[in-house]
């Protein structure tokens, strides 16, 4: 079994900021990409930014520039750093990582239970 758990979500005023901390455990044999998803109310879930074991960083447009996004491999863990966050960014925050499991041969993605962000003054 792989779990995927999500911290650090909350309530932030437009321009502040966040941080969000995912952390995968269990049965892992070696995790490849790492990264953030959202899924506001009424839309599909979509890319935040995303991190390989090798350090290769893919951001949403809407997000370059303000959002960071770090990883340790040896803890299994990634971060999101939120900056200048606006109302667009509300969403339901989750951690996704491609991770073996030690009894597979093959990498699965495995997400996190979703942690909420809400912009608002």
């Amino acid at each position: 079994q792989v779990q995927v758990v999500e911290s650090g979500g909350g309530l932030v005023q437009p321009g502040g900021s966040l941080r969000l901390s995912c952390a995968a455990s269990g049965s892992i044999s070696s995790i490849n990409a790492m990264g953030w998803y959202r899924q506001a109310p009424g839309k599909e879930r979509e890319l935040v930014a995303t991190i390989t074991s090798g350090g290769s960083i893919n951001y949403a447009d809407s997000v370059k520039g303000r959002f960071t996004i770090s990883r340790d491999n040896a803890k299994n863990t990634v971060d999101l750093q939120m900056n200048s966050l606006k109302p667009e960014d509300t969403a339901v925050y989750y951690c996704n990582c491609h991770a073996r499991p030690y009894y597979s041969g093959g990498y699965y993605p495995y997400w996190g239970q979703g942690t909420q962000v809400t912009v608002s003054s």
